[in-house]
Parts: C-alpha cells; sequence; structure tokens
C-alpha cells in the first residue's frame, strides 16, 4: 500500500477539476443567499455530487437547503461539511462558497480511495450557518450520528490546523414605555429608549470584570419613531458568548440583569427571549487537526498547530464537534490584515488567492480521507483522544 500515491491520485483529481469547482466557487458567491434561502447553492452542490456518482438526500432534517451526499458504504464514515450561506448585505464575506466548493472537490476525489478500501465519504450540506446555527439543529435532529469524524475547511487570514470558537447565544430584548409629547408633557412619558441605552450602559461596565475570551455585543434595532414622542417602544439584539457552557450561563445571568435594572430605573416594562439555538464551544480533535496539518504542509503551506492571537468566534461547528470527533481548520485567502465580514474578505472569497485556497482545502481533507481510510487504526485512536476528552 503506498500512502504517496494514494494521495497523489487524489490531488490529480481535484487538479483536474479546478475549473469546474472555481465555477462553482463563483457561482455561489455571486448569487448570494441568506440562511435557510440557499436554494440555488444547495441545488447547484448536490447537482455536482449527483452526476460525479453520489447517492443524495435533499431536504434533510426537516431543512428544505440541507443535503447529504454519500457514497460507499461501511466503516469509516467521514463526514465533510459544506457551508454556502451569505452575509446580510456583504454577501461571502465569510467564504463560505469556497467552504462549499472545497467540500464537494475533496468528497468527489475521495472516491478513489473508498473504492480500493471500503468506507463511506459524505458530503453533508449545512445551511444558516451565519445567523441560525443550522448545524445546532441538524445536530439535535440526528444528522451526525452515524460520523466516525467531521471535517471542515474555513477560509480566514491565517494558515492554522485548529480553531478556537466560543460558546454563544442570542438574546432578543425589548422595553415598553409610554408615549407623550417630549416637549409639552415629558413627565407624562415612559421612555423605553432611555431604558435601552441604560442597558447599554450597564453591559458596557460589566465588561470590565468578564473573562478575557467572553464577548457581549448587541443593536438597537428600535429606538422610536420621531424626536419629539417620548419612544414608547425599543428593541435590540445582542449575543453572549463565553468558553464554555457553565460561565455562558453565568454571564446569562449578569446581563440580564443589566436590563431589569434599566427597566426598574426607567419604569419601562422589559420583555425577552433567549434564542432557542446555542453554537457550542469548539472541540478539536488534536489527533485529526495533526494528521490534516500534516498533508496541508506537504503542498507548502505554513501551518501552525494553533495561533495564540487567533480572535475569538463562534462556529456551529462547536455543535458537532461535542458529538463526533471534528477540526475546523482554516486556510488562509488574504493578507492578515484584512478583517473576515468586511467587503475585502468578500473580494477576497472571489480571488485568485481564494481559488488557491480552495483547491488547498479539498486536496487536504481528500488527503486526510486516504489517511483515515487506509489506517482503521488512526480513526481508533482519534476516537479515544475524543473519549476521554470527553
Amino acid at each position: 500500500m503506498d500512502l504517496g500515491k494514494l494521495k497523489a491520485s487524489v490531488i490529480g483529481e481535484i487538479d483536474a477539476r479546478r475549473h469546474q469547482l472555481d465555477e462553482l466557487s463563483l457561482k455561489i458567491h455571486s448569487n448570494p443567499e441568506l440562511g435557510f434561502q440557499e436554494v440555488k447553492a444547495a441545488s447547484w452542490l448536490t447537482q455536482y455530487l449527483e452526476e460525479d456518482g453520489f447517492s443524495v438526500e435533499r431536504g434533510i432534517c426537516d431543512l428544505p437547503t440541507a443535503f447529504r451526499g454519500s457514497y460507499g458504504q461501511g466503516k469509516p464514515a467521514i463526514g465533510i461539511l459544506a457551508e454556502y450561506d451569505a452575509l446580510p448585505v456583504l454577501g461571502h464575506a465569510c467564504g463560505h462558497n469556497l467552504i462549499a466548493a472545497s467540500a464537494v472537490g475533496a468528497g468527489v476525489a475521495s472516491k478513489l480511495v473508498i473504492d480500493q478500501f471500503g468506507g463511506t465519504i459524505l458530503v453533508i450540506g449545512t445551511p444558516a450557518e451565519e445567523l441560525y446555527g443550522g448545524k445546532a439543529i441538524m445536530a439535535d435532529r440526528g444528522a451526525f450520528d452515524n460520523l466516525d469524524v467531521a471535517m471542515v475547511v474555513h477560509p480566514g487570514v491565517r494558515d492554522v490546523a485548529t480553531t478556537q470558537a466560543l460558546a454563544c447565544q442570542t438574546l432578543e430584548v425589548e422595553f415598553f414605555g409610554k408615549a407623550a409629547h417630549a416637549a409639552a408633557q415629558p413627565e407624562a412619558g415612559i421612555n423605553a429608549l432611555e431604558a435601552m441605552l441604560q442597558s447599554f450602559a450597564s453591559i458596557n461596565s460589566l465588561r470590565q470584570h468578564i473573562r478575557d475570551k467572553a464577548r457581549i455585543h448587541g443593536i438597537i434595532t428600535d429606538g422610536g419613531e420621531a424626536a419629539n414622542i417620548v419612544p414608547a417602544h425599543s428593541g435590540g439584539t445582542f449575543l453572549v458568548r463565553a468558553e464554555d457552557y457553565t460561565y455562558l450561563n453565568e454571564l446569562k445571568r449578569r446581563v440580564i440583569n443589566c436590563f431589569i435594572g434599566a427597566a426598574t430605573a426607567s419604569g419601562a416594562r422589559l420583555e425577552y427571549r433567549w434564542g432557542d439555538i446555542s453554537y457550542a464551544p469548539l472541540r478539536n480533535n488534536l489527533t485529526l487537526a495533526r494528521l490534516l496539518r500534516q498533508n496541508m504542509q506537504s503542498l507548502g503551506r505554513k501551518v501552525k498547530l494553533s495561533d495564540p492571537s487567533e480572535t475569538f468566534g463562534s462556529t456551529d461547528v462547536g455543535n458537532v464537534s461535542q458529538l463526533v470527533p471534528s477540526i475546523h481548520p482554516q486556510v488562509a485567502i488574504a493578507l492578515e490584515e484584512v478583517i473576515a465580514h468586511s467587503p475585502q474578505f468578500a473580494l477576497a472569497a472571489a480571488s485568485e488567492a481564494g481559488s488557491r485556497g480552495l483547491l488547498d482545502a479539498a486536496k487536504a481533507l481528500a488527503m486526510t480521507v486516504v489517511d483515515l481510510v487506509a489506517n482503521p487504526e488512526i480513526v481508533i485512536s482519534i476516537k479515544r483522544e475524543f473519549q476521554q476528552e470527553k
């Protein structure tokens, strides 16, 4: 068994499909669709897989734009996750078009090793990562239960094998006051906007006394109708993030107290609702991460295992990683000064550097599939690490 030749064969398969994969990526990039509305992207991706011999199930987990493409049978069952939703206004400023194309590219190339050794390769389409935690919903509905490992490579500004991601939950807040003429009878009003502003001030004070990696941020979605009317209603959306669920729950209580205090001080009535979906913290499987790192380095990239300077966000891959040994490495497509979720990153996702990132991600994923399928003992080690840490 020559793993070098097998890896060379999957690399050659991806190189042969370069133009197809670029075209698919750019088509998704040019047609940005928000979470759960990715009708075009899901159609193009499933068609690509079907034309290459995958059995495709559409609308899995009762989500119309989710899908599962599978090839082969038996163990190990290796999941490659595809993301393809866009951001409001900014489009693919997180590069999900590249994730989608690299996932199907890696899946199709992996057929070569599945045909030789057996096992199953699954390309799982996961909608609405950005706003609604599609993978969290899918995890609750059993989409990942039978996987042995799950992998996804995200575009970024560094080549790194592990990603830090925080637990996260959304909070919707409303204050209800009483309208009045702001000049003639201000004493008759109850200012709902003032309650929201006081809440922001309290949260800003709270930020000084929370753990370094925790985050609280929000926006005002309604602040009144006119400057000469005491606002009778205000609304806001907030995100609360922490390294683990225990501290997240503690922080949630402290955040709500900021709003309760503002309601008491202003006289406005408070209503709030925590989001049904929470993003879990990401558990990196280091055995799997080192494997992919080695493969990506063989392509000429200098890949760190981790990056202490990495900024913190959240991803619903975290929910998958609580169930299945998972990795969420990053492949650089832009200079480090380029910020994710920016117009500049959206341009990078359709650039030549973006294309190189797509191809290297697909190749590294497919090469890692070779390692996993050809060496069953590696899968055992990966699962042992997962169980020990769990």
